[in-house]
């Protein structure tokens, strides 16, 4: 009996509250769902992170963007949303050059994606893609400057 109440609670801990999925438990994650509502009432641009749990890129991807400070303090600027495995939206917009992973994309307060925020410079028929922290903050502080510009 005892097991199954310990059991009962790491589950009831470790189940839908554990938006960070190991990418950061310091950062605000949402669910796409409420990120969309947020993102249009604060103003905020969108951050979205889609990846799998099964996929060797994210898995090396993981750690190096949860260890990073400058992702989670940039991370204050946007409604943040993480979504794994079946959790990935089926709207194509979520995909605009493919559904490789992990792809990370910005969208605008609206929801829109901005397709110009992007990494293609690092190879340009995976423009989503990202495999280091400093890819990611360099986009980030893209995102943040049109949301700027957007606002005047």
């Amino acid at each position: 009996m005892r097991f199954f109440v310990v059991f009962g609670l790491l589950a009831l801990s470790n189940g839908a509250d554990d938006l960070a999925k190991g990418w950061g438990d310091e950062i605000a994650w949402r669910t796409l769902n409420d990120g969309l509502v947020e993102a249009k009432e604060s103003q905020k641009p969108l951050m979205l992170l889609i990846h799998k749990s099964w996929c060797g890129a994210c898995k090396a991807l993981k750690p190096q963007f949860a260890d990073s400070e400058e992702i989670r303090t940039l991370s204050e600027q946007f409604v943040m949303v993480n979504v794994q495995d079946d959790e990935e939206p089926k709207d194509p917009k979520y995909a605009p050059d493919g559904s490789y992973i992990p792809r990370i994309l910005f969208l605008d307060s609206n929801g829109e994606v901005k397709r110009n925020i992007n990494n293609a410079e690092n190879n340009p028929s995976y423009k989503y893609y990202y495999s280091d922290p400093h890819q990611i903050t360099a986009m980030m502080k893209s995102a943040l400057a049109s949301a700027s510009k957007e606002e005047l």
